[in-house]
């Protein structure tokens, strides 16, 4: 792939240098970045509207997660046994900075966020002149379905599992003691926020990393069945790195839905893998 890259041509058919390939991705780059810019701009226009309802939604007790686990609880006929408790916080800063520069961050990762399909276009526009045709015919669609993957990984960060670790965090308590009181910084929350988000955005991007690693050969479906007890593990591990709780709940609610990917990675790495073997028989027929 990487010796392909290298091989595009210029319109008028000659092979690009080096040189060449550095400038060229320095403008999808420089693109990606005014993309990230802009949005990032808009965001922080309405930095009060985003800070207040998106922002420290979780922390809020009409937080729509909270309301509809309570509401699915009653449907149940189990009472308030989903139903969280109250989180009675409220964020500091400790800086005179914090806040200006946390609506910095705010805006850039939100920018990032928003702007990540037109990102991942950039990338595709640098990479794809240097595949075939039937490399290109396989690939349709990738665009959204990263984008599907990305965005749905990050919903449920935002929707679930940060309102869980959240809920959890500010209602723990060490002991029987009265003395402490839980007061976590707005860059502390910011970072977790941003962590959840993020890892779980990138997490469900296992279908997509499973097949495209079955296309260029480095993986097969027997591989990923045969080393399925190994990739709990490491799911495991990544769930405990995600989630900045050590509620085995929260850690629960980060596994099950990354061992189902895995499951689903399977199941589109066979149909990655026969669609390479209906390929070489058509080749060599």
């Amino acid at each position: 792939m990487a010796t392909s890259i290298l091989k595009k041509l210029r319109p008028d058919n000659d092979e690009m240098t080096f040189v060449d390939h550095l400038e060229e991705l320095r403008w999808h780059i420089v693109r990606s970045l005014l993309a990230i810019v802009v949005f990032a701009i808009i965001i922080f226009i309405k930095i009060d509207w985003v800070f207040e309802k998106i922002i420290t939604g979780p922390l809020h007790d009409n937080f729509v997660s909270y309301t509809a686990m309570c509401r699915f609880g009653h449907w149940l006929h189990l009472g308030d046994a989903l139903c969280m408790p109250s989180i009675n916080i409220k964020l500091q800063t400790t800086e005179f900075s914090s806040q200006f520069m946390s609506s910095i961050t705010i805006a850039f990762v939100g920018g990032f966020i928003a702007a990540f399909p037109y990102i991942f276009w950039e990338m595709w526009r640098f990479i794809r002149p240097a595949l075939k045709p039937s490399e290109l015919k396989s690939t349709r669609g990738s665009i959204f379905y990263v984008s599907l993957f990305f965005f749905t990984g990050a919903a449920f960060g935002y929707f679930l599992l940060g309102p869980f670790t959240f809920n959890f965090l500010a209602n723990y308590t060490l002991g029987i003691s009265k003395i402490l009181e839980t007061r976590p910084t707005l860059n502390d929350y910011l970072e977790n926020l941003v962590d959840i988000i993020i890892g779980c955005g990138l997490a469900f991007e296992l279908p997509v990393l499973a097949y495209v690693l079955t296309k260029i050969g480095l993986i097969t479906p027997e591989f990923l069945s045969a080393y399925r007890k190994y990739a709990i593990v490491v799911i495991l591990v990544i769930a405990a790195v995600i989630t900045p709780s050590p509620d085995w709940s929260s850690q629960m609610l980060v596994f099950i839905p990354l061992f189902l990917l895995y499951q689903l990675s399977i199941i589109v790495s066979k149909r990655a893998y026969k669609e390479m073997k209906k390929h070489d028989e058509e080749e060599w027929s």
